[in-house]
């Protein structure tokens, strides 16, 4: 097309920015992770540290490996805070816990953990019956199966967790920078893969409340 020529198509002109990105699973939304949460038996005490798990991966969006190198010094109840110790890239971090997963917490802890973990030197903070440490391999398997239980359509164990948190924050106005200090990720781009999910759901509400988002087609006219 030659300079200062208008297109009749002007979406045509336009050059819109290549953004490569990695797909994510289907992201369970807060509704879905309520769902989840609720799942557990908190009468029992399998059931109390299983809500406990689980409510500190959505409230920290932490790996599985880092929830299991956690101890009960590395709870800040003052601060409200969660001390991860050596997350990927070997690196020690801070997160925030929320008042929610801190309470579920002290509960475990009170009820559970001081049960269970009878030898004074465990220092280990999530605990099997027999008051080991939990394999990395059963946390996945335990958040898998609530997961599935769930009946929500969707699959996934920890990082399923770790997902949710994230875009929940960033549909309800984080600024990208800090989920990605939450996430612990090197850089802002690891975590723009989450912008990519939140502008589906912005799509959604667009198509639904915005009065001129849909196309309405008259009667005998051509789309």
């Amino acid at each position: 097309m030659r300079s200062g020529q208008i297109s009749n198509n002007p979406a045509a002109d336009l050059e819109l920015p290549s953004v490569p990105y990695r797909q994510l699973p289907h992201v369970l939304s807060h509704a879905e992770i309520e769902s989840i949460l609720a799942l557990a038996d908190i009468d029992s005490a399998e059931g109390l540290r299983d809500r406990t798990l689980l409510e500190v991966l959505y409230a920290t969006g932490i790996r599985r490996r880092e929830a299991t190198q956690l101890t009960v010094f590395d709870v800040d109840h003052g601060r409200g805070t969660l001390f991860v110790r050596q997350g990927k890239g070997r690196k020690d971090q801070v997160v925030p816990l929320g008042e929610r997963a801190l309470a579920w917490l002290r509960r475990y802890l009170d009820d559970v953990r001081s049960v269970w973990g009878v030898d004074a030197e465990n220092r280990w903070l999530f605990l099997t019956r027999t008051g080991t440490p939990m394999p990395a391999d059963s946390v996945s398997e335990l958040a898998r199966r609530y997961v599935k239980r769930a009946g929500i359509g969707k699959s996934g164990a920890c990082h399923a967790f770790r997902h949710a948190a994230a875009t929940a924050m960033l549909e309800n106005g984080a600024d990208l920078r800090f989920i990605q200090a939450l996430l612990g990720h090197s850089t802002v781009k690891t975590t723009e893969i989450y912008t990519h999910v939140s502008i589906e759901a912005l799509k959604a509400v667009h198509a639904a409340t915005h009065p001129g988002a849909r196309l309405k087609r008259r009667k005998g006219e051509e789309t």
